[in-house]
């Protein structure tokens, strides 16, 4: 650029305008450096115990790339999700408000549930997105569409027989059907796209792309797909449809869209909701018998090559060093896996797993010296540890201390305000009602972000956690578990007895009272930051139960 002044105070007043403009442009371009990447993995099932790093004594399964993640970044020891099961868990992450404070008081979103996010909701998707993030959703959904069903067609879309044939009458119902948008998904509350599967197990037994099936589900889902714990419902499929393509084909998504958006001059945001190692249990060749252990072992064995050909996307494009990476799970892991190993499989002719519920097969992998909860106790669906203590890995190069730990209590919740904070933005009063900021942490700090959390059963028994006391508002596990106790309530203090194995409720009458009036007050205020009273959206569930 050339400069004409004519005098000296032109020249001394060009001067400042130039150092101002230079300054200005730095500090944008500052800003642009402080907002990252970011990209959240999912797992689905992963217990605590799954992950090699998190449990090096009681764990046998090889999970060499989330291992890694955790020699690069920080790992969490106290970490939860906001239930012992997916669809609450999914709510509670993206939007950073508990899900018992929607409708979904107990259990998950069903078979072509409405949408649990409502329009106006805010999302992790939709903050970023307002700072020019660009936001991609991969994976598993599970928190309902508005289907285009109408009334009175929904038997035409399920079906109790596993060898059901289609009819003429079902070929035209479901090529009307699916040739329609399906609204209220992951595009209505933030994302830029969406590709999945919605539930794996569940029907329509297709991608979905955007609001769309990918293709026109032509037949019921093949018999083959039903066996031993695989495919759960019958419904529509597209032809052909094989469940071990389904990871596999979201690990080749998810590193095109890493590569696709690392060339480009916006910051993305990528949501990768994995499958796995959630059933079915329909392992690849590749990983078919590795673990030596179990079916469910050689899934997990797979779903940590997943993981690791995402990180080497990113490093290959170049965006590592400017790149947020939390890897966490949804729940425990389930209690009906791990009975069958691939040899005893072979020798069934069979390649999935034989559910006995009567005896739960993940004993199978402990007899085996793996213990998928760690020493908590519980599994998926329980109010207990292993129901909703979960892996939580947070890699940041230059800020985040590789291979650094924290055992300060952190909840899933906590990720819309850790994001809010790192690019800078406010959230409004109205959404993240239950989201603290870890920044502190992930930058060394020691001191505790979040005083209480609150996570639950899969039949809505509520557990909060104050410092190292635990109150379960309620006997049992609240889930699949058995184990009822003689007390009405629970109370534990996990910092003597992590294993919850002596309930102290009993001789702490005083203790339970104030927990009992903590969590009420957490239900009333609509939430638990600092902020104006909320409304839940329904009255809320209170226990122990009448």
């Amino acid at each position: 650029m050339v400069v004409v002044v004519k005098n000296a105070k032109m020249h001394v007043n060009v001067i400042v305008i130039l150092f101002s403009s230079i300054l200005l442009s730095c500090t944008q371009e500052s800003k642009k450096v402080e907002r990252p990447n970011i990209v959240i993995i999912y797992a689905d099932d992963l217990g605590y115990g799954d992950v090699q790093s998190y449990n090096p004594e009681r764990g046998k399964i090889l999970t060499p790339h989330i291992d890694r993640l955790a020699a690069e970044g920080m790992s969490f020891t106290d970490a939860h999700s906001s239930s012992g099961v997916c669809s609450p868990s999914r709510y509670t992450l993206l939007t950073g408000r508990y899900h018992w404070r929607s409708r979904l008081q107990k259990g998950i979103v069903g078979l072509y549930g409405k949408p649990l996010i409502t329009q106006e909701r805010l999302t992790i998707a939709g903050l970023v997105k307002q700072q020019g993030y660009q936001t991609s959703c991969i994976g598993k959904w599970h928190l309902g569409w508005d289907w285009p069903i109408a009334d009175g067609q929904m038997n035409l879309f399920r079906s109790e027989r596993k060898d059901v044939v289609a009819s003429p009458k079902h070929k035209k119902v479901w090529r009307e059907v699916f040739s329609l948008p399906i609204p209220g998904g992951p595009t209505s509350v933030g994302f830029d796209e969406y590709f999945g599967t919605d539930v794996p197990n569940h029907p329509p037994f297709c991608f979905i792309e955007n609001d769309r099936t990918v293709g026109i589900p032509t037949e019921f889902g093949a018999p083959r797909l039903f066996g031993r714990n695989q495919a759960s419902l019958q419904g529509p499929a597209r032809e052909l449809w094989a469940l071990e393509d389904i990871l596999p084909t979201l690990a080749v998504r998810s590193t095109a869209y890493i590569e696709r958006e690392a060339a480009a001059s916006r910051p993305f945001f990528l949501y990768l909701s994995l499958t796995s190692p959630h059933t079915p249990l329909s392992v690849n060749d590749e990983w078919f018998g590795e673990s030596k252990l179990s079916l469910y072992a050689d899934l997990v064995m797979e779903t940590d090559a997943v993981v690791g050909r995402v990180l080497e996307a990113i490093e290959r494009s170049g965006v590592m060093e400017n790149t947020l990476v939390i890897f966490t799970s949804d729940n425990g892991c389930a209690p009906y896996v791990g009975k069958t190993t691939a040899e005893e499989a072979y020798d069934l002719n069979m390649r999935v797993w034989d559910w006995d519920r009567n005896a739960p097969p993940v004993a199978s992998m402990e007899e085996k010296g793996h213990y998928p909860s760690g020493p908590f106790r519980g599994y998926k669906s329980d109010v207990w540890e292993g129901g909703h203590r979960i892996p939580f890995i947070v890699k940041w190069p230059g800020k985040v201390k590789p291979g650094s730990t924290t055992s300060q209590l952190a909840h899933q919740a906590d990720l819309m305000a850790t994001i809010a904070e790192i690019i800078g933005v406010e959230i409004p009063n109205n959404a993240g009602e239950d989201s603290f900021s870890l920044l502190p942490l992930l930058m060394g700090g020691d001191q505790p972000v979040r005083e209480t959390a609150v996570s639950t059963s899969i039949n809505g028994l509520p557990s909060l956690r104050n410092g190292d006391w635990k109150y379960i508002a309620g006997p049992g596990s609240g889930g699949w578990t058995p184990g009822e106790g003689d007390f009405p309530v629970q109370l534990y203090n996990l910092g003597m007895d992590p294993g919850e194995t002596q309930n102290l409720a009993s001789q702490e009458p005083d203790r339970v009272e104030k927990m009992v009036m903590l969590l009420e007050n957490l239900i009333v205020d609509g939430r638990s930051t600092p902020g104006t009273i909320q409304e839940n959206d329904v009255e809320v569930i209170r226990y122990p139960s009448k």
